[in-house]
């Protein structure tokens, strides 16, 4: 394995970390900024509000993600087999 080929393994497991974190991540920043804005609104500052909805809806999209996540994982996976056997 020269240089070239590590970055390019390097690069395609950042990708594919961001795949599977990102969507995850983005919505639990829309969710934590929509209970943050209710707050300012209603002047409630409890700390369960904004810990419970964000948890909920983590837990919903990594179900809803998870066969897009395995697929993923699973095409790097072989891909990483297959560059290992090749040498």
């Amino acid at each position: 394995m020269n240089a070239a080929d590590a970055i390019d393994l390097a690069h395609e497991t950042v990708v594919v970390a961001l795949k599977l974190g990102g969507p995850v991540m983005l919505l639990a920043l829309v969710v934590g900024l929509a209970v943050s804005f209710l707050q300012a609104l209603t002047q409630i500052q409890e700390m369960t509000l904004t810990f419970v909805p964000k948890m909920v809806v983590i837990l919903l999209a990594v179900l809803a993600l998870l066969p897009f996540m395995m697929t993923t994982l699973t095409t790097f996976t072989h891909s990483l087999v297959d560059r290992i056997i090749s040498g």
